[in-house]
């Protein structure tokens, strides 16, 4: 049986993003969440088409409703043990690709393990950004800055760890040239794989952004500190660009 389309309230129809994302950042089941999206959407509709607010089906307090739900579902413990390890060997495939441009690999006991927490870290300030976002009427002005907060925090992190690998002598691993022409084809493999998988080239986009500037213009007579303001420019330059072109095919 096909549902018949019905225009929800932009207030309806933001409460239900609003608590996709939320359920998911909490490690919810997806197709469990999906469920409960699609039963809340048909009431909201039912309660539309008889001029009841969305307050008389979730209540005064979005938030308190999101939580509800919430506690009343379980940890999808069995699927973030399968995303886990692909976002962290997403997040490896970034400093891979990066090194590889500057010659062979190798990295340090120290650089691994913090890199491992890094994204840890990342992860569950991602899940607690995004539960809060979603469950708060925040600002368009207040989400730029948490997002921006949110991006500097790993920043910061990865400055206080050159520092770190500076000051503690740990074990270095270095690949070789074997090695590195190996890790090398199993990262563009997985990127590719990953990127099929999830049915969207932004990893690819987002790695060339990354990498390709800085590489290209090394090649070029300019100085190390107008190459650097130059190749941020094109990476963040390109990044607009790309979310805005993909926010206009989504609208189309």
């Amino acid at each position: 049986m096909i549902k018949q389309e019905v225009a929800l309230s932009r207030k309806s129809r933001k409460f239900l993003e609003d608590l996709r994302v939320y359920l998911f950042s909490s490690g919810k089941n997806e197709l469990e969440t999906n469920e409960i999206v699609e039963e809340l959407e048909d009431h909201l509709i039912e309660a539309e088409k008889n001029g009841k607010s969305i307050e008389h089906i979730v209540g005064q307090s979005p938030k308190s409703y999101m939580r509800k739900i919430s506690n009343e579902m379980t940890i999808d413990y069995k699927a973030w043990i399968k995303y886990i390890p692909i976002i962290l060997f997403g997040a490896f495939s970034f400093v891979i690709i990066g090194d590889l441009f500057e010659g062979l690999l190798s990295y340090s006991l120290m650089e691994i393990l913090g890199f491992i927490a890094i994204t840890a870290l990342f992860l569950a300030g991602v899940s607690v950004t995004f539960r809060y976002v979603s469950a708060n009427n925040v600002s368009t002005r207040k989400q730029f800055i948490i997002f921006f907060l949110l991006g500097m925090f790993p920043m910061c992190l990865f400055i206080g760890l050159i520092f770190l690998n500076g000051a503690i002598s740990t074990p270095i691993i270095h690949f070789g040239m074997t090695g590195s022409i190996i890790t090398a084809i199993l990262t563009f493999i997985f990127v590719l794989a990953v990127s099929i998988w999830a049915k969207t080239w932004v990893i690819l986009v987002l790695l060339a952004l990354l990498t390709l500037p800085d590489f290209f213009l090394s090649y070029t007579t300019m100085t190390e500190s107008p190459r650097l303001i130059t190749g941020t420019m094109i990476t963040f330059g390109g990044i607009a660009i790309y979310l805005f072109l993909t926010s206009r095919m989504n609208k189309a």
